[in-house]
């Protein structure tokens, strides 16, 4: 036996007293656990004396030092023929516990202090609370009365709560208003939320193309965002003998949108750092602050049986009656479904700091200049971007690259990158000086765009 998350060892209860009773405390606030008295750091027994008195002086000193009171079960054990002292305590239904007034939790095989957030954050589980549910001091009619209708309008045709014309009666009942006073989730998603959603296209970790900053309530922020990041991914055209084309995005937009999602509705909102979404030429990093909530863990989120901890209850709630959650606890599991259809996307899930990361990426990874292996590798296809590239410089041929970039809202360096992919491809050449000279889309170019415009 070795200490872990749920063991620990200690010699004696008298010299180490203190660190016995930390222990009980930083189990009752993470998973439980036992701490087995009489024992090495390397789990050898040494034995104990133990009186007819001993239980209860323990019990005693456990109960007079933390807060609420902790009542752990003790048993005397028999181990390699002596007598040890086991101490077990199941994860408390009122957290935090304190020990003197501090407050510890169990991580691996040691105790931490608990930081002031992970206080608050406990005892908002405790009392089936959450953030977002607090009084926000906004005003309603500060809100944005045309999304609050739109909101309306699409939980009404998802038909999971039915809301009437009055504004106040609907969010009364959506939680949205409590004691009569707006919540912190009716400002997110409808008022101004002083969050924002940071995108950038990176050529690599230290040189971005283009970006945006959003920051609009959360009920339209995750449009915004795919909007974004369809910019920047590349979508191909696949023909199967049908009368229509097929498109694939380099990525499975639906896991995207789950993903940007799970980051909106989970984010620590305590935190007042943004949501960043990074894209690069072989993958997607969204980062949203905080980490896993309650006791979830990273290798949970990776089993189909694992069960969700809602930081912000209203705003998971909210998003499920207009259907863009399904089921609580369920996210990750659709995820993994829509990437079975694209086996070239792997999904990296981590923790660094107090931030949680969920990555998708292509592999094997892509060198520039290569072009992206859903790109068409041998000029009989072309993506989106290349396709609306020609269809524009077929029409003005004397475009610059600044024109292009306005026109298609994209960064210059993505302008000059896919110039160069078309003119590889044969689709396209330059005649003419970099300020006189004109573009000129060749036969095999046209002839492309008529084929997918005839589709």
């Amino acid at each position: 036996m070795m200490e872990s998350q749920q063991v620990e060892f200690k010699k004696s209860f008298g010299k180490e007293v203190i660190k016995v009773i930390i222990t009980l405390a930083a189990f009752a606030n993470t998973d439980g656990g036992r701490v087995i008295v009489g024992m090495d750091d390397d789990g050898k027994a040494l034995g104990l004396q133990i009186g007819p008195e001993t239980l209860q002086r323990c019990l005693n000193e456990i109960k007079n030092a933390t807060y609420p009171q902790l009542l752990p079960k003790i048993s005397v054990k028999e181990m390699d023929g002596k007598e040890v002292l086991v101490f077990e305590i199941g994860e408390f239904p009122v957290k935090p516990v304190s020990y003197k007034n501090r407050y510890y939790k169990r991580l691996h095989n040691s105790n931490h202090i608990m930081s002031l957030e992970e206080i608050v954050d406990l005892q908002q589980q405790s009392l089936s609370l959450s953030f977002d549910a607090y009084p926000s001091g906004v005003l309603l009619s500060s809100l944005d009365q045309e999304l609050i209708e739109q909101f309306f309008e699409k939980a009404n045709r998802r038909g999971r709560v039915f809301l009437l014309d009055d504004l106040f009666t609907n969010f009364v009942k959506l939680k949205l208003i409590r004691d009569g006073k707006l919540t912190i989730a009716a400002n997110l998603l409808f008022g101004n939320p002083d969050f924002t959603i940071r995108i950038g296209r990176f050529k690599s970790e230290a040189t971005i193309i283009d970006d945006v900053i959003i920051d609009s309530p959360l009920f339209s922020a995750v449009d915004a965002a795919l909007i974004f990041i369809k910019k920047h991914i590349n979508l191909s055209y696949h023909f199967d003998g049908s009368r229509e084309r097929k498109e694939r995005w380099q990525y499975p937009m639906e896991a995207l949108r789950e993903l940007v999602m799970n980051a909106v509705v989970h984010r620590d909102y305590k935190n007042m750092s943004d949501i960043i979404v990074k894209i690069f030429d072989d993958r997607i990093r969204i980062s949203n602050p905080g980490r896993l909530y309650g006791n979830l863990k990273v290798d949970d989120l990776k089993r189909d049986d694992y069960v969700s901890a809602l930081r912000n209850r209203v705003l998971a709630e909210t998003f499920f009656f207009t259907g863009d959650i399904e089921r609580y606890g369920t996210g990750f599991i659709r995820i993994r479904e829509h990437l079975k259809t694209y086996p070239e996307v792997e999904l990296e899930l981590s923790e660094m700091g107090d931030f949680f990361t969920a990555e998708l990426r292509i592999t094997p990874p892509i060198t520039p200049p290569v072009t992206p292996p859903i790109s068409p590798p041998n000029g009989e296809g072309v993506t989106d971007l290349e396709f609306r590239m020609l269809e524009l410089l077929e029409d003005e041929p004397r475009l610059s690259a600044a024109d292009m970039a306005r026109r298609l809202q994209i960064g210059r360096d993505t302008v000059k990158e896919y110039l160069a992919r078309l003119k590889s491809k044969g689709l396209l050449v330059r005649e003419g000086g970099a300020r006189s000279g004109i573009w000129r889309v060749t036969a095999a170019g046209k002839e492309m765009v008529e084929k997918i415009n005839r589709r």
